[in-house]
């Protein structure tokens, strides 16, 4: 069972990068994905997750309106479309699988990709 994020790079402020998390090992759609993220000195926090079907998603309230999630289960990936990205959106983002129901909290998942770095500075 392996998740891998990728995607993430050097982007100026206002631009634009998308994340992708690939599930090798496991069938995608009975799996809720969810998108975390960790800054330097800072703890671990949510920032979107998204229902195996696809029908609820949620989004913080700083990636609300700039960041969008949607999932293509036929390929086995969940995409992260991050918009008008920020210096403060700078962090290693990480994606996580759990069965069924979708959650934003990072203790409810079972599986965990190995990170993607997204550093915004011009």
């Amino acid at each position: 069972v392996q998740l891998q994020a990728s995607g993430g790079g050097l982007v100026q402020p206002g631009g634009s990068l998308r994340l992708s998390c690939t599930a090798s090992g496991f069938t995608l759609n009975t799996r809720s994905i969810g998108w975390f993220r960790q800054a330097p000195g800072k703890d671990r926090e949510g920032v979107s997750c998204i229902s195996t079907g696809a029908d609820e998603t949620y989004y913080s309230d700083s990636a609300k309106g700039r960041f969008t999630i949607s999932r293509d289960n036929a390929k086995k990936t969940v995409y992260l479309q991050m918009n008008s990205l920020k210096p403060e959106d700078t962090a290693v983002y990480y994606c996580a699988a759990r069965r069924f129901s979708m959650s934003k909290a990072d203790y409810d998942y079972d599986y965990w990709g190995q990170g993607t770095q997204v550093t915004v500075s011009s």
